[in-house]
């Protein structure tokens, strides 16, 4: 068996145990300062991923590094209380692992979410975005021998976020009075922030957030058949001029992500509890 393989049944053998039986449909993974929604999750197990075989740790600023299995939205769950990044210094292998162990473990839906940087100027500081779609200049995940336990040599990525998932957020989100966007994700490898330069290039060429996760989970979600829902919190807004006064702080962006917690995790409890499982 391919080594990755064997890693990622390891991880998930050992989290089978844990989780007592239990069957997650959706999994979720929580980003920077977005562990809040864990709070809301029913009947927990928590499972460290330094407890975790074959796994990395997360270091990101707002990363509790767990895993958290059990209910919302009337529905079994499996929940990433941070996530692993490139920049961290992870092969992609390691950076995704956390996406085929969800599969091996029954999951069939994915729920991602992240704290982004504005690049369009109609966002706000706080926007909730819906992800619509993404570019990439991180490494894809998929290079290498294919694993063909998961999914096809070649990808079709047309529709990578889930439309119907799209349209039953702003359909909830309307019924809830939360304003959404919607726009397309950039993702780079960071970790740096990036230059007024860069900001104003990628959004040029279609972007209207950028971040430095999110892409290589969807990329191995959707290799292994996953229905997928994407959504950013608009922490900052990216800088596009060059002053001494335009700086970014992560521990801002943390703040911020807190700020708007609440209101995603009531349009992803909806969508979780409108799974037909």
């Amino acid at each position: 068996m391919d080594q990755r393989s064997v890693k990622i049944h390891t991880a998930a053998d050992y989290i089978a145990k844990r989780i007592e039986g239990r069957k997650p449909v959706a999994g979720i993974v929580l980003g920077s300062g977005l562990g809040k929604l864990a709070d809301n999750i029913e009947d927990k197990i928590i499972i460290p991923y330094k407890d975790i075989p074959e796994f990395p740790q997360s270091t990101a600023v707002g990363h509790k590094g767990n895993f958290i299995c059990g209910t919302l939205g009337g529905k079994t769950v499996l929940a990433m209380q941070g996530r692993f990044h490139y920049y961290e210094g992870y092969s992609m292998d390691l950076v995704t692992i956390s996406i085929r162990v969800m599969k091996l473990l029954g999951v069939e839906y994915l729920f991602v979410s992240n704290a982004a940087g504005a690049c369009n100027p109609t966002y706000k500081v706080g926007d909730l975005v819906i992800i619509m779609d993404h570019i990439s200049l991180l490494p894809n995940p998929l290079i290498g021998p294919n694993l063909d336990e998961f999914g096809p040599r070649f990808l079709d990525m047309t529709c990578a976020y889930d439309l119907e998932l799209i349209e039953k957020a702003e359909r909830i989100a309307f019924e809830l009075e939360l304003k959404v966007q919607k726009g397309v994700y950039f993702g780079s490898t960071g970790p740096t922030y990036e230059t007024p330069a860069e900001v104003r290039f990628y959004h040029r060429a279609g972007a209207d957030l950028v971040g430095m996760s999110t892409i290589p989970e969807v990329i191995v979600a959707r290799h292994c058949g996953m229905r997928v829902f994407g959504m950013s919190v608009a922490t900052n807004l990216s800088n596009i001029i060059n002053e001494e006064t335009n700086i970014n702080d992560g521990e801002d962006v943390v703040r911020q992500a807190n700020l708007a917690a609440d209101r995603m995790c009531r349009i992803f409890g909806r969508l979780i509890e409108g799974i037909e499982a």
